[in-house]
């Protein structure tokens, strides 16, 4: 097997390292593997070599040990026994011995190698060299059958690694993730893991992150951030087209039990077996008490990374059902993987529309992920069939949103409110109520049910069919006609346009809308051509401090003589008349 560039180069660079652990030099290292490969007379030299194999050894030393034993053992690979074969040789035959001593000497290697390559401070091209070798084992079994017992022992030790192992899996998505074998015993080993973690786990009160005394985390909840992480890395597969999957070992995904016939080597076959994988592997890791941050990791891409590519989407329902009901930004999350559940896998939540009316408070349109929120919000509210009290309610909740929300938000609810109208005429009575005065009938019920200056929408109601929005109006929409961002005023005129002609309007796109912010509202002002700059507040001079509409229920007016007479209702406070020369006197009341 030939050196690898970086190998070579650490290893002809110094020729008088000593090891730490005796006085060996790189040119006796060199010595010994040559020694080794010419003749089984020098077996002993295998442990001397192993010993060099420790992150704690010269880097040089340690790479000329590797490379000499790679080179002894991978032709001998066919031939070494099974450990329990190994350890059923007994008696005095040499090369039964001899077969028993290559096992314990392998096994040690292979140690040495997961060492080298999961230890966070390994070289990087001790590392690179050591997964190489170790994966070459995995693939020169015997009959060219995938190895996945020294992989699985690779993948135990990766996830048990307390340290980061995202060099490790950046290494391993480059070079292996992108075969079909190593992705399948890979999804085969994540599965057998997270089963054992949530065998050990009781399922009582072990939802939130775990810690330690000290305040770290402890070793289960270490895994499963080792476990997300190595299921991220793992690119996903192309299960459309009919295209042929590369393979790390001559066999494939068959072992020793299967017959490798030419229907079960099919690209469909291997993508079918893949997906079985891929889904059990996800299914155990979400049955885990999983940290927060990686929950709200897992919900944010479920919908485009795990659902496309299992083999049966439904079996998800419990877990996103279960994250809706958390309220909050978990709910706001888990709605896109829902939302696929219920449009195209045929699931059926009942409490859909009540939970994501819960929802819509002022927090969500400050969130992280509120673009993809808000558009599938829209898409939710876009079916025919939604019954008219419901598209009232969530209009009428969206209307009081605008009183607390950025002008963002108000903006985005404009265009929501605006879509709800287009596409149900049966609650445009909610832009404006009429009440006929000569229909004494209709004034009655009306001043039952609604007495003037009270809102009979009840914002704190839960249930959409009892918040009473079908008696209220959109009144908050008519007050951002005076917002005090111009980008709200001049958007909310859009409302005014005769929605219940669908010819003369288009639905208006959340996706232009969703991601504004404060900085969005801010660059679109300041790109604006302005065509006047008013120079003053007021456009006309005014000739008194207060307006009447300032002051509902005061009247100001100005006489000739200096003479202010206020009214307040039925109180009449006046002043004496004042002449220019003598000084203010205030009359008492």
């Amino acid at each position: 097997m030939g050196r690898s560039s970086s190998a070579t180069a650490a290893a002809t660079g110094s020729k008088k390292r000593k090891s730490k652990t005796g006085a060996v030099t790189l040119g006796e290292v060199k010595t010994l593997g040559q020694e080794l490969l010419s003749s089984r007379a020098h077996l002993n030299h295998v442990p001397t070599l192993l010993a060099l194999l420790s992150p704690s050894e010269p880097l040089d030393l340690a790479l000329e040990a590797l490379i000499s034993l790679q080179s002894f053992f991978v032709p001998l690979v066919p031939s070494i026994p099974s450990a329990s074969a190994a350890a059923g040789d007994e008696g005095s035959d040499p090369e039964l011995v001899f077969r028993s001593w290559l096992r314990k000497r392998f096994d040690e290697l292979l140690a040495a190698l997961v060492e080298l390559t999961v230890f966070p401070h390994s070289d990087e091209a001790i590392r690179d060299l050591a997964l190489d070798a170790l994966m070459d084992f995995v693939k020169l079994g015997k009959d060219g059958r995938f190895q996945s017992a020294i992989y699985h022992k690779f993948l135990h030790a990766l996830i048990d690694a307390a340290d980061s192992i995202d060099p490790l899996l950046e290494l391993l998505g480059a070079k292996y993730f992108k075969y079909a074998d190593v992705c399948y015993f890979t999804y085969t080993s994540l599965d057998k893991i997270s089963s054992t973690i949530g065998n050990k786990t009781n399922d009582s009160e072990k939802n939130d992150l775990h810690s330690g005394d000290d305040g770290s985390e402890d070793r289960d909840t270490i895994c499963v951030r080792n476990i997300y992480n190595t299921l991220a890395h793992i690119p996903a597969l192309d299960f459309q087209e009919e295209t042929v999957l590369d393979m790390w070992s001559t066999v494939g995904l068959f072992s020793k039990g299967e017959k490798n016939s030419s229907e079960d080597s099919s690209p469909t076959y291997i993508k079918k077996k893949l997906k079985s994988k891929f889904t059990k592997a996800w299914v155990s890791f979400l049955k885990l008490p999983l940290p927060l941050d990686v929950y709200k990791e897992v919900l944010a891409t479920i919908h485009q990374n795990v659902i496309p590519s299992m083999s049966n989407p439904a079996i998800l329902c419990d877990f996103l059902t279960r994250s809706y009901d958390i309220g909050g930004v978990i709910s706001v999350m888990a709605l896109s993987g829902l939302f696929i559940l219920m449009t195209q896998h045929g699931l059926e939540y009942p409490k859909f529309y009540d939970k994501l009316y819960a929802l819509l408070t002022p927090v969500v349109f400050m969130a992280k992920h509120r673009a993809v929120f808000l558009q599938l919000l829209d898409a939710c509210l876009k079916s025919s069939y939604i019954p008219a009290y419901l598209a009232a309610a969530f209009a009428k909740r969206l209307s009081r949103l605008t009183l607390s929300v950025p002008p963002a938000g108000a903006i985005i609810i404009i265009a929501l409110i605006h879509n709800l109208l287009r596409r149900h005429p049966s609650i445009n009575f909610l832009v404006h109520w009429e009440i006929d005065a000569n229909d004494s009938e209709t004034a009655n019920k009306a001043s039952q049910h609604k007495k003037v200056g009270t809102d009979p929408f009840n914002n704190e109601e839960t249930d959409p069919a009892k918040s009473g929005a079908m008696r209220s109006s959109l009144w908050e929409i008519d007050t951002l006609r005076h917002h005090y961002s111009p980008a709200v005023s001049r958007f909310v005129v859009s409302l005014e346009n005769d929605l219940t002609i669908r010819a003369k309007t288009t639905e208006m796109k959340i996706s232009d809308f969703s991601s504004g912010s404060y900085a969005t509202v801010f660059r679109d002002e300041a790109r604006r051509r302005i065509k006047q700059v008013p120079l003053a507040f007021y456009r006309t001079t005014p000739n008194c401090l207060f307006q009447a509409s300032d002051f509902p229920g005061w009247t100001f007016r100005d006489q000739l003589k200096n003479v202010a007479e206020t009214t307040v209702e039925e109180n009449v406070i006046s002043t004496l008349e004042i002449s220019d020369s003598s000084p203010a006197k205030r009359l008492r009341v």
